[in-house]
């Protein structure tokens, strides 16, 4: 082979090399979503639903869609966390039967844990066990009191940090009035002209460390469902930091494709009609796999879920994590 041939086949070789088409192949990379299917009409369970059904974006980029498995039988496993906040008031006792009630009628294939927030902690009282009963009989009364370091979402991140990863559904039911009485719920400080002044207003807010921990929920794959429960304390009196605890607890429940329950600020006679409406969430839960395009970094990126069956929507987190570009799969 003389010397331009020799040229020109190497520039073939690059070309083919660097063809749109490899580039786009090897700029994706496997995903692994939890999605519940709800029908609009009723909370009857909607029809069984097929990969073909999905429609998956990534910008305005429709992904090709792997796999979409019901978890069901071989697949139903779970990983279900209770977290109940200690500053919950004593009131809660009430609903504490239906909590019972409900973590009894689990499958054998859901694993259940108890734990209890405070100090920005959580005190498991019951690791992860097919012995519902038993893990009912872990689930007791608020203490009803404040601690120095009170934060439902600081202590939700504590348990994120050392739940080990799984190819499990992982789950969680918080338990609180989402109040982050650590962070306090008066405005920041504010800078004029290099001085530090005291802000003009006291109007509270939703704690930044919602949006944390929303993320980091999402980066592990966990989806949080919340109960609101009214708490102890001046804080909880006061109209508009309720309000915000309850507006964390939604924001953080919707971003992570949990189910979010409130009777207003009220404390409802029965927590029935929010756990059957969980079991029907559980019940109607999908595996889908689908091909996201990645980045140089891994990270979050934010996709967007529709069906091409009439009356059926889709609930699952925001965003997913998406590998960096030729990293090595998880074995």
């Amino acid at each position: 082979m003389n010397r331009r041939n020799m040229i020109c086949a190497i520039a073939v070789e690059v070309a083919l090399t660097l063809s749109p088409l490899t580039l786009a192949a090897q700029q994706r990379a496997q995903v692994h979503l939890v999605v519940t299917a709800e029908s609009t009409n009723d909370q009857n369970s909607p029809a069984d639903l097929d990969r073909h059904s999905v429609l998956v974006k990534q910008g305005k980029d429709r992904l090709q869609v792997s796999d979409w498995i019901p978890a069901r039988g071989d697949q139903a496993g779970l990983q279900l966390f209770i977290l109940i906040d200690d500053t919950c008031a004593s009131s809660l006792g009430v609903q504490l039967d239906d909590l019972r009630a409900f973590i009894k009628a689990q499958p054998a294939t859901a694993g259940v844990a108890i734990g209890y927030m405070r100090n920005a902690n959580v005190t498991i009282v019951q690791e992860f066990t097919a012995d519902h009963d038993k893990a009912a009989g872990a689930v007791r009364l608020p203490m009803a009191s404040l601690s120095s370091q009170d934060s439902p979402y600081l202590s939700l991140l504590s348990l994120l940090k050392r739940w080990p990863e799984s190819k499990l559904r992982r789950e969680v039911v918080m338990v609180t009035d989402g109040i982050d009485r650590l962070r306090g719920y008066v405005p920041a400080a504010t800078t004029v002209r290099g001085q530090e002044m005291a802000s003009r207003t006291s109007m509270p807010f939703i704690s930044p460390d919602v949006t944390t921990v929303s993320e980091a929920s999402q980066r592990y794959g966990v989806i949080i469902h919340t109960i609101y429960s009214p708490g102890v304390g001046r804080a909880d009196r006061n109209y508009f930091v309720a309000q915000n605890g309850l507006n964390g607890l939604s924001k953080l429940s919707d971003e992570t494709g949990g189910e979010s329950f409130a009777l207003s600020l009220q404390n409802p006679v029965s927590f029935r009609p929010y756990t059957d409406r969980l079991q029907t969430v559980l019940a109607n839960q999908y595996f889908l796999v689908f091909m996201a395009k990645s980045q140089k970094k891994p990270g979050l990126q934010r996709i967007k879920l529709d069906s091409e069956v009439s009356n059926i929507e889709f609930a699952a987190a925001d965003n997913v994590w998406v590998p960096a570009q030729n990293a090595a799969p998880k074995k």
